[in-house]
């Protein structure tokens, strides 16, 4: 079995195809030197917060203090994963046209119902 060491998890690119399915470059959110932290620093925090590595340097400590919000980020590659969480976790928009029928039926109105509809001819 191998081990998880920072060397390999620091060569191994870091994507999410879930949110930026054409990478962080080309989604407008990051600039070049953000993705390129992003993509080169990812796959490490992501290790260290899953618990599957253990940071043994200041520097990954640091790191790890700002990615889970005990600290405020300092340095460019703490605040572009805090740029990049405060991304994926922003709230949807709704959608441009309006609300959908499943939103007026949960308002509790009764009116729907055959007995009260009156046709006249």
């Amino acid at each position: 079995m191998t081990t998880i060491t920072r060397e390999l998890l620091l060569k191994k690119p870091f994507n999410d195809f879930r949110n930026y399915p054409y990478g962080f470059a080309r989604s407008g959110d990051f600039s070049i030197r953000e993705s390129d932290a992003l993509t080169h620093y990812g796959c490490l925090i992501t290790a260290m917060l899953n618990g599957e590595f253990k940071p043994t340097l200041q520097e990954d400590i640091d790191l790890l203090a700002a990615a889970k919000g005990e600290q405020a980020p300092a340095t460019p590659v703490e605040k572009t994963w805090a740029k990049y969480q405060a991304r994926i976790h922003r709230p949807k928009v709704a959608s441009m046209y309006g609300k959908g029928k499943f939103a007026d039926d949960s308002l509790g109105s009764s009116s729907d119902t055959e007995d009260d509809l009156i046709v006249e001819d």
